[in-house]
């Protein structure tokens, strides 16, 4: 097993053309910005894609990027279990664009879609809202459905995990569609 390496903003940014970077976030993030000539592999298609990262890796340095570094951080963790040599992105690209760096946005963008974070803070605050809602106005066990929400935020800050994350990335709207993922995977057998 390899461990995984953490490279800062300007560091990624002056080895940038060297790198085969790897953005692990929806379809509907990376189209909102992502570093320039990052092919967008989501998190939960690591180990589809992982047959061709490794032939990448072969041939340079692979670089994995994601929102604010979790994703990317899980997606290394996978890479280097697996025997690829992967950096991630300190901040990820939060950082990136904070630190002043161009982030790529392609013309035609299909749909802007909210950021995974957001989506969770949502669903969270919404389902709490609910479970708060129902425990006064039908019974009170309703409430529980709000503990298990905070019970899950705090297992998810203990774990850098994230339950609902992942749950919300199988929502259509950041799933990838299968020709996307299928072109970015030959994009990265040819580099």
């Amino acid at each position: 097993m390899t461990t995984p390496t953490v490279l800062a903003t300007d560091e990624a940014r002056t080895r940038l053309p060297e790198l085969t970077v790897i953005d692990v976030r929806t379809p509907g993030e990376y189209a909102g910005g992502h570093l320039p000539g990052a092919l967008n592999i989501p998190l939960d298609q690591i180990q589809r894609a992982l047959p061709d990262i490794r032939h990448a890796a072969e041939r340079g340095d692979v670089l994995v990027v994601c929102a604010s570094g979790a994703r990317s951080e899980n997606a290394g963790r996978v890479l280097a279990e697996n025997g690829v040599r992967a950096a991630t992105l300190s901040g990820g690209t939060s950082a990136w664009a904070a630190d002043g760096h161009e982030l790529h946005r392609p013309q035609g963008a299909s749909r802007a879609t909210w950021g995974m974070e957001r989506q969770v803070r949502l669903t969270a605050g919404a389902i709490v809202l609910l479970g708060l809602l129902l425990g006064l106005v039908v019974h009170p066990a309703f409430q529980l459905l709000s503990a298990g929400i905070a019970g899950g935020l705090v297992f998810s800050a203990l774990t850098n995990t994230c339950g609902m994350a992942a749950l919300l990335a199988k929502l259509p709207h950041n799933r990838p569609r299968a020709a996307d993922l299928d072109n970015t995977l030959a994009a990265l057998r040819h580099r």
